[in-house]
Order: structure tokens, then C-alpha cells, then sequence
């Protein structure tokens, strides 16, 4: 019974430590969209991504050009139909609907596949940043000994954070840690 009396008063002894400890521990926050804007490299991947996006754009807009000049070109055909002449335009009228539901499946291939191109060069752009801005918080969160960091920008979804009071602001210290200025852009601050 002794030895049951000793275990209880050490197992309690622990867990009131490990309360202390964790009571201890401390808080931070982050803006990594303020990070991100003031990454040069982030700025140069995002005009890639545009400039990828407008091209790809530019082909799906010859592509609707061309679908738009052959439907009207049909329309006009269709104008033409007689007694007369029916069987031959009737034939050329088929044969121009049928050129018109291939280039409209093009089209819709194009516009899936610009989109899965867009998405995939977002990923090879973008995740050596993700990698390099998560690997100087990490640093920069154990320099100041932080339990936890919390996202305060508003890209993600929201504030995932909706209050806090005091707790350590480490974005300069993480644009420090990327050779970022201090003074660089900084977006809108999030509401409390």
C-alpha cells in the first residue's frame, strides 16, 4: 500500500510539473503574407505565373476566335439552305457542326490543361519559397524559444488566430533571417 501511496504522490508531482512547464511555454505570431510580398524571389515567381497565365490565355482566345468565325460562317451557310441546294448545304452544314463540336472540345481541353500547367508551375515556383520561409520560422522560433506560432494573415483563410495580447511578432526577425528589409512593403495589419 506504501509503494501505491509513493507512485500516486510521484505520478502527481510530474503531472504538476509538466503543468508548470507547459504553462511556461511561449507564444508567437506571424504575418507570412508580409513575409512573402517582400521576398523578391516570390515577386519574380508570381510574374512568371502571370505572364504563363496570359499566354495560355491568349491561345484559348484564338481557339474561341476561330470557333466564333466558323459559327458564323455555318450561320450564314444555314441562310443559304433551299429546296434547291438542300442536300449539299445540309451535308456542308454537318460537316461545319461537326468542326464546330471538335474545336468547342479543344477548347475545353485547352482551358483544363492551361489550368493544370498554371497549377503545377505554381508548385515548382512557389514551394522552394514555402520551403525557405518555413525553414527561417522554424529558426527563428527556436532563437526565441517559441512553443507555438501562430499565422496572422489573412490569406489563409482567415486569421487563425482571433485574438492575442502581447506574444512575440516575429516576422521581422523571420525577414531579417531572409535578408529582407525591415521597412519592406507590408500588407494590410489584421483586425483583432
Amino acid at each position: 500500500m506504501r509503494k501505491l501511496i509513493n507512485v500516486f504522490f510521484v505520478a502527481a508531482g510530474l503531472l504538476f510539473t509538466a503543468n508548470m512547464a507547459n504553462a511556461q511555454q511561449k507564444l508567437g505570431h506571424i504575418n507570412s503574407e508580409e513575409v512573402f510580398a517582400s521576398l523578391p524571389e516570390a515577386k519574380t515567381a508570381q510574374t512568371t505565373l502571370e505572364g504563363l497565365g496570359k499566354t495560355k490565355q491568349a491561345e484559348i482566345d484564338g481557339m474561341i476566335k476561330e470557333y466564333q468565325t466558323q459559327l458564323a460562317a455555318a450561320q450564314a451557310k444555314e441562310k443559304t439552305l433551299s429546296e434547291a441546294n438542300k442536300e449539299q448545304v445540309g451535308k456542308e452544314l454537318q460537316a461545319a457542326g461537326q468542326s464546330l463540336q471538335d474545336l468547342e472540345k479543344r477548347i475545353t481541353d485547352a482551358r483544363t490543361k492551361a489550368s493544370q500547367d498554371l497549377s503545377t508551375k505554381q508548385g515548382e515556383l512557389f514551394e522552394p519559397i514555402r520551403v525557405k520561409v518555413g525553414n527561417a520560422i522554424s529558426s527563428v522560433s527556436k532563437e526565441k524559444g517559441l512553443a507555438y506560432v501562430f499565422d496572422i494573415s489573412n490569406g489563409q483563410g482567415g486569421n487563425n488566430l482571433v485574438f492575442w495580447e502581447g506574444g512575440d511578432d516575429i516576422t521581422a526577425a523571420v525577414k531579417t533571417k531572409l535578408g529582407i528589409s525591415a521597412t519592406a512593403a507590408k500588407p494590410a495589419a489584421p483586425k483583432k
